[in-house]
């Protein structure tokens, strides 16, 4: 292990230590502000990973807990629909149709983890489609330079054909019987740098267990449409020297010219097909998130030269922790590039606040940390997209390589924007949004 590896070990350990014999004088209050000076205090109440960040200047704004209400037509379908879900022996999901699929969680339960799991996909932040528009990624090499890589994205979206809440048809759309595909998501066109405009990335979800995803990418620079192994949604995306995409196992290599640490299977924390993985409940505990942000858009943290967001408010929420490994059986196999992680998710919004990413050899590789907001309309200046009552949006996403260094945070919407950003179960994105084709003709 390398000298840079073995101090992040050190450095981990320690931390563990110290939150397992301090855990008592570890507690926070509303009012404190969290910062690199006194980060020992929150030791015990993030993740190893997250942990790291705030050691790294990410500061923390301690406010005081308030609770996350459901879209009222996703609590409506909760209540008529969840008493016939069933959880199959393989773990498959049975008979669900919207809402919540497990509103009681017990523990004790053999199959807790795989019911949070199937709580977690259908969670109440969208149940139907969603539209996230003009989106920052922004990628910071090693070192305090402030050295800054920016990718610009159209569209960050998703249509599900099944758990529909608000958008006719409802509950279920019928095309799932004729094709299969349980969910469409795309991330296209990339707006900026040019070197990689027009590029994209479309993913169409199978409903069947053991049938592979079926995933799209384009680059406009070489006009290619290209098929990609679902193996591949693991490895982060960028451009090398030589204009090929994606730097394998490891997320960034010196000869990127454009790289990120992001992957698509690490969209909203964890974006991977649920039945890929077995899952182990690791414990409930009362953990720090950030659920209700106050800026909007998000600000980069200056503390560590824009490597994060902050600060922000963070507040003692009941998380769920659960391990996820990859199969070794599917077709995924034994080649996926990040075979374990550790996913914090919150028990009332259902959404992960926080995620630590492990490599093949099993050590602490990437972190995530999630930002939330709850109000009637992603942003101040929205004149569209506004609900008769509050939702839930993230507002940013930090995304770490803690061997590297290399980190990239995602704005939702980005620093200086000039569209409302989050469009959710409004219809603004059909089926038809998510070909090939769309996908080749938005990127020219």
């Amino acid at each position: 292990m390398s000298s840079s590896r073995t101090g992040i070990a050190l450095a981990f350990a320690l931390a563990l230590s110290a939150a397992t014999a301090s855990a008592a004088n570890a507690q926070v209050k509303p009012g404190d502000v969290i910062t690199a000076a006194n980060a020992s205090q929150v030791a015990n109440l993030v993740s190893p990973g997250n942990y790291y960040l705030v050691r790294q200047g990410m500061a923390m704004k301690i406010v005081a807990s308030s609770n996350l209400e459901w879209p009222p037509p996703y609590k409506a379908a909760t209540e008529q629909y969840s008493p016939q879900v069933a959880l199959a022996p393989d773990g498959q999901i049975r008979n669900y149709r919207a809402g919540l699929p497990f509103p009681t969680i017990d523990p004790n339960d053999p199959a807790v983890a795989m019911k949070i799991m199937w709580n977690f996909e259908f969670r109440p932040l969208y149940s139907d489609d969603l539209d996230a528009r003009d989106l920052e990624i922004s990628s910071h090499r090693p070192g305090s330079s402030g050295d800054v890589e920016q990718f610009i994205l159209a569209h960050l979206a998703f249509y599900k054909s099944v758990g529909r809440t608000e958008v006719a048809p409802m509950p279920i759309d019928n095309d799932i019987y004729n094709t299969g595909i349980a969910y469409r998501s795309g991330a296209f066109p990339f707006l900026s740098p040019a070197e990689f405009r027009g590029a994209g990335i479309i993913r169409q979800g199978s409903v069947l267990p053991g049938v592979e995803d079926v995933v799209w990418e384009y680059s406009r620079q070489t006009r290619r449409l290209r098929r990609l192994p679902a193996t591949e949604l693991s490895d982060a995306f960028g451009i090398a020297t030589n204009g090929g995409a994606g730097q394998g196992a490891g997320g960034v290599d010196g000869a990127s010219t454009y790289a990120s640490t992001l992957d698509p299977d690490s969209t909203f924390g964890f974006s991977a097909k649920i039945s890929d993985f077995t899952y182990r409940f690791l414990g409930e505990r009362q953990m720090l998130a950030s659920v209700h942000a106050e800026n909007v858009p998000a600000i980069p943290c200056a503390n560590d030269n824009g490597r994060s967001i902050c600060p922000e408010n963070w507040e003692m929420r009941n998380i769920y922790v659960i391990e996820a490994t990859a199969k070794p059986h599917t077709l995924l196999g034994e080649q996926v590039i990040m075979p374990k992680r550790v996913l914090y998710i919150d028990s009332e919004g259902w959404f992960i606040t926080a995620a630590d990413q492990f490599n093949p050899k099993g050590e602490l590789w990437k972190t995530i940390a999630a930002f939330h907001s709850y109000r009637d309309r992603a942003t101040p200046s929205a004149r569209v997209a506004i609900w008769p009552f509050k939702r839930m949006f993230q507002t940013g996403e930090v995304d770490e390589d803690l061997t590297s260094g290399f980190s990239t945070t995602v704005f939702t919407p980005r620093t200086e924007a000039q569209s409302e950003c989050w469009y959710i179960n409004m219809g603004a994105v059909d089926k038809d949004f998510f070909t090939p084709e769309n996908m080749v003709q938005m990127g020219h």
